[in-house]
């Protein structure tokens, strides 16, 4: 799928563990439900997610994308625009509002672009600290609950940055765990039709021997790019399967269905970034949703809320529109009833 500077004073600190010991403050933001509906908003178009949740019905949002301005820098802002730091000026009253509606927002990191030009964050910051004090940044600031984490193309493969975002998970969840505050990580990453490539897994590995916790796996089962006419519901099964069954030798204590309830999955409407060959149908959108419920997974999304119409019939991979005939707001509609039941820190 395709913040302002950290004060001095921050940096100076460096995120040491000892640095943040502080009276355990006031927070009573509200962990994410244990099953949650939240597709993808594209934070670059300019336009009012808290607007379009309430048009579309959506609770929960994950807004795409923050990363560095340049490569090197220690510095995150949505969509790598230095006008747009994390800061309740940039989309703080949007947030606010719709967590006044009971919901909430996923920040995401990352993204295609971000992982191909090396501003992803942990690719373009050699400091663990620094990472760690970004990702803090966002739940002080805007009272999230949710941190995303979108890893593909050289992000993927780059093994340094990966261990440093891991280790930064790490040390936020301690932090989080100090001061009273909830956070959670999701690692949204690509997929085959059978489960993770060994990237993936390599990545995953990463975190369990930096004692980092993923509190879910999201994984976008759509731009497979194999040459093959695919049908799209009953793939999402197949790679959710593999990804289970990678799940199970990574974490061999969890029974069943705990790994079910890390799994996330994100659809792309329509036709996809490849072709026709990729088109997931109103249809497939029913069908996954049923599917969902009955695993017990933890997240479903899609790519993107604004793509959530039919005004391109026959287009792929649009960033307004679908490419199929739908009505508006068709995939926000069906995915939103999934999100359910209370979630744990």
């Amino acid at each position: 799928m395709t913040a302002t500077a950290l004060s001095a004073g921050l940096v100076a600190l460096g995120g040491g563990d000892a640095l943040a010991v502080q009276s355990t403050p006031s927070y009573s933001a509200k962990p994410m439900p244990a099953h949650v509906a939240a597709p993808y908003f594209e934070a670059w178009t300019g336009e009012s997610p808290a607007t379009l949740a309430a048009e579309s019905g959506n609770k929960y949002l994950t807004m795409a994308f923050l990363q560095t301005a340049a490569a090197g820098s220690c510095t995150a802002y949505w969509n790598g625009e230095s006008t747009q730091p994390i800061a309740k000026t940039t989309f703080g009253s949007d947030i606010a509002t719709i967590q006044a509606r009971g919901g909430n927002v996923v920040p995401s990191f990352g993204g295609y672009s971000a992982d191909t030009t090396g501003t992803e964050l942990a690719d373009s910051c050699t400091s663990v600290d620094s990472i760690a004090k970004v990702y803090e940044s966002l739940v002080t600031t805007y009272g999230v609950t949710r941190i995303d984490l979108d890893i593909e193309a050289d992000s993927i493969n780059n093994t340094a940055g990966t261990d440093r975002r891991n280790k930064a998970i790490a040390k936020v969840q301690r932090w989080a765990q100090r001061t009273g505050h909830c956070v959670q990580f999701s690692y949204t990453l690509p997929t085959t039709a059978t489960g993770l490539a060994p990237s993936g897994v390599a990545l995953l590995q990463n975190a369990v021997d930096n004692g980092a916790r993923v509190d879910v796996v999201n994984i976008m089962t759509f731009d497979y790019w194999d040459g093959a006419t695919h049908d799209m519901a009953a793939d999402t099964e197949t790679a959710a399967a593999g990804l289970h069954a990678q799940l199970a030798t990574l974490y061999p204590k969890k029974s069943p269905s705990k790994l079910w309830s890390m799994i996330g999955i994100t659809e792309m409407p329509g036709i996809d970034d490849y072709g026709p060959e990729e088109t997931f149908t109103t249809e497939d959108a029913v069908t996954v949703k049923n599917w969902a419920v009955a695993k017990g997974i933890n997240t479903l999304s899609f790519w993107a809320l604004q793509r959530d119409n039919g005004g391109c019939v026959g287009t792929a991979g649009a960033n307004s529109c679908s490419g199929i005939a739908q009505d508006t707001w068709y995939f926000s509609h069906t995915f939103a009833p999934f999100t359910r039941g209370v979630g744990i820190s």
